[in-house]
């Protein structure tokens, strides 16, 4: 290679580092500027579903078996509001796939009485105007402004954070989904140029789930009320892990539907979190990605403060001569103003003073180990999920394999590993 093809070779790439840098920047900017404008024990989470301000509506109370211990808590609440027309569904070892969540909808599905679902997890509370608000996004008004210009299929809500126990892991992940996670979903979600749906609050419509089997593949005649051939409806997606995303996809891809947040956010209440489980669950969920969405997860890394960051300076001081010891922390303080503005914005309040210092640690922590969970994660295709280990398949789909996790992540698995998730405790639908 030529001193005039070295050079120009180092031209661009200093010159692609930093249009790739002002490109994520922009996206950053868009989700801190959407953010504006969302509102801001399981005892409270499951009592926000029977305080809704709707009319009709009925609420099923999913669970594995009749011993359940979440069952008490139902119970008091159905007891303490006899006018809500609300139900217990028991699995009772029914089974559709390997997914214990859709096993666990499965009854519910079958029995409800409306089009309209709404599916929570057991940790998720909600404002009492929540049900409301998505209905009407879900079913504009005929003489609604500005109608979309594609039917709405799916109608989802930002995860916000909100720890309950104040452990390494709890305030990492708090640190994360306030700020990094829910500043990318907002951005993306506004651009919408695909499907990217978290489930923990999710509306859509049962007549078009349906419809579709998480194939992706578009129906011919999906505007005449076309479907697809052979098993189809939620028990189709009992063969993913990510069934929220994948339902998402598949009401995205296979007919034509668009996604729309609503202005409220999903209070997700995150117990004693440690370290290692923090660690485990991302390596969880990255290898799911891998999967499913292989390209955003090589890009990955790209998008995380440290690599743009490390990346953007060297361009920019072959390009300019700006040294890196001043372009550094500039950039890191000013990604850290906009993901705290992101923070207020979801909860309504800055960091309180008190937890001031916590969160900015918990806030490093996550930013300085996202790089080495990525490689930890781009390296395996096994999960483990509810103590129970699965590999997750070119598709999205997974399947079943021997217990206890092999190799380096392994051991954060095993070291993280718990009799609960923090996340899906219980699933309720409404």
């Amino acid at each position: 290679m030529t001193i005039e093809h070295r050079d120009l070779l180092k031209l661009t790439l200093a010159s692609a580092s930093l249009i790739w840098y002002a490109f994520l920047w922009s996206l950053g900017v868009l989700g801190c500027i959407a953010a504006y404008g969302l509102d801001t024990n399981l005892y409270e989470n499951l009592e926000s579903t029977f305080t809704q301000e709707y009319p009709n509506y009925e609420i099923f109370f999913c669970v594995d078996d009749e011993d359940d211990q979440a069952l008490n808590v139902v119970r008091d609440l159905m007891t303490k509001y006899p006018t809500v027309n609300a139900h217990i569904a028991i699995r009772n070892g029914a089974t559709v796939g390997v997914n214990p969540k859709v096993n666990n909808l499965m009854t519910a599905y079958h029995q409800t009485a409306h089009d309209i679902l709404w599916v929570l997890d057991s940790n998720v509370m909600v404002d009492p105007g929540t049900l409301a608000r998505s209905v009407d996004i879900l079913n504009p008004p005929p003489d609604a402004p500005n109608p979309p210009r594609r039917r709405i299929g799916v109608v989802h809500h930002v995860p916000y954070a909100w720890v309950t126990k104040h452990s390494s892991g709890s305030r990492v992940e708090e640190a994360f989904l306030n700020t990094n996670h829910a500043k990318m979903y907002i951005a993306i979600n506004t651009v919408a140029v695909d499907s990217c749906v978290v489930g923990k609050s999710c509306l859509y419509r049962k007549s078009d789930l349906d419809r579709v089997d998480g194939s992706l593949k578009p129906i011919p005649n999906a505007d005449n009320g076309g479907c697809q051939p052979g098993e189809r409806g939620l028990a189709a997606f009992g063969r993913f892990l990510a069934e929220d995303n994948m339902i998402a996809g598949a009401l995205w891809h296979e007919l034509g539907l668009r996604h729309d947040l609503s202005c409220d956010v999903a209070k997700n209440a995150v117990g004693n979190m440690s370290l290692m489980d923090y660690v485990a669950r991302r390596i969880r969920w990255v290898r799911v990605r891998k999967r499913m969405v292989l390209a955003a997860t090589l890009a990955e890394p790209f998008t995380e403060s440290v690599l743009a960051g490390v990346l953007a300076s060297v361009g920019l001081r072959y390009l300019t001569g700006i040294s890196s010891w001043l372009f550094i922390p500039v950039h890191f303080g000013v990604w850290l103003f906009v993901d705290m503005d992101v923070f207020a914005s979801l909860a309504g309040h800055p960091v309180p003073a008190n937890m001031r210092w916590q969160f900015l640690a918990a806030w490093a922590a996550r930013e300085l180990i996202a790089l080495p969970i990525w490689f930890m994660a781009i390296v395996g295709n096994e999960v483990e999920w509810r103590g129970k280990r699965y590999e997750v398949m070119e598709n999205g789909e997974v399947r079943r394999v021997g217990e206890g996790p092999r190799g380096i992540t392994g051991w954060f698995m095993r070291w993280g590993r718990k009799t609960t998730d923090y996340y899906e405790p219980l699933e309720t639908q409404e």
